[in-house]
């Protein structure tokens, strides 16, 4: 009976881990930074802000508008953070597109910063494709060119975008093919997962140019989820840097140049 009664206590430690595990899962994946900071920031004087409500949620967007050729429509970078990032940290990175000649919205998640709502995959995306829809109306931006952009969490936010709405191509940095595996490194079975982003299925079945980007040394998302969504995928490139998962890509100016090689050879510039 001891035998059966250890088996049994150690069976149900396990489920309370499990269930703990399903609980908090949204803590581990969206920390939900910075909440209660100033309603007015101090923004650059380059930045248009704007809002985007959705059911149950109202997020803060940043519109940075190209420095090339304001008369005509220009193409349109939408961009999504780390999941321990803000907004606020991006504007004069992204600056270097702008100077390129594209525009960049940053949206920032439902419960970051000054954004209300609880983050979560469907409520992130809802508010990505209202946002997206909201863009597309403006007549400075052509709606034929519209790049998705996402970094580690952010890859699957634009993945969970290109699922739902139409775009020219995709950029995945730092990103993995879902978060099935990371379920499996702390021992929980994949099922229990509420926000998968499957990225490998999206890729997989996108009909645009997909740039891949990964650091060699990457110890968040190791580099084989970046070989992975580069192989799934129907047209790709895939560019590896001498990177861990946040110094990648190492120089954004460098990049940005890459970036805007691959949208040329691909003619969505």
């Amino acid at each position: 009976m001891s035998g059966i009664r250890w088996i049994l206590t150690c069976a149900g430690c396990y489920a309370l881990y499990c269930l703990l595990l399903f609980l908090l899962q949204r803590h581990l994946i969206f920390p939900s930074l910075f909440v209660g900071l100033p309603d007015d920031p101090s923004l650059p004087e380059f930045v248009e802000r704007l809002w985007v409500s959705v059911p149950g949620a109202k997020v803060e967007g940043w519109f940075l508008p190209s420095d090339i050729s304001k008369e005509s429509p220009r193409p349109l970078v939408i961009f999504a953070h780390g999941n321990g990032e803000l907004i606020d940290w991006w504007p004069e990175t992204f600056r270097g597109l702008n100077r390129r000649g594209l525009h960049v919205l940053l949206l920032e998640y439902p419960g970051y910063g000054r954004s209300l709502g609880k983050p979560s995959q469907k409520n992130i995306a809802r508010a990505f494709c209202a946002a997206h829809d909201l863009m597309t109306q403006r007549p400075d931006v052509d709606a034929s060119r519209i790049i998705l952009f996402g970094r580690s969490i952010g890859g699957g936010v634009a993945c969970a975008l290109a699922s739902q709405r139409s775009s020219a191509a995709l950029i995945l940095t730092s990103t993995f093919t879902s978060l099935h595996p990371f379920a499996r490194r702390y021992l929980a079975p994949s099922f229990l997962l509420r926000d998968p982003f499957d990225n490998k299925a999206v890729v997989s079945s996108y009909a645009g140019p997909v740039l891949i980007v990964h650091g060699t040394h990457d110890t968040v998302v190791p580099y084989a989820h970046g070989k992975a969504l580069a192989q799934a995928a129907r047209h790709s490139r895939f560019v590896a840097y001498d990177a861990d998962h946040n110094d990648c890509p190492p120089d954004w100016e460098a990049f940005f140049d890459v970036l805007v090689d691959f949208l040329e050879q691909t003619r969505v510039l």
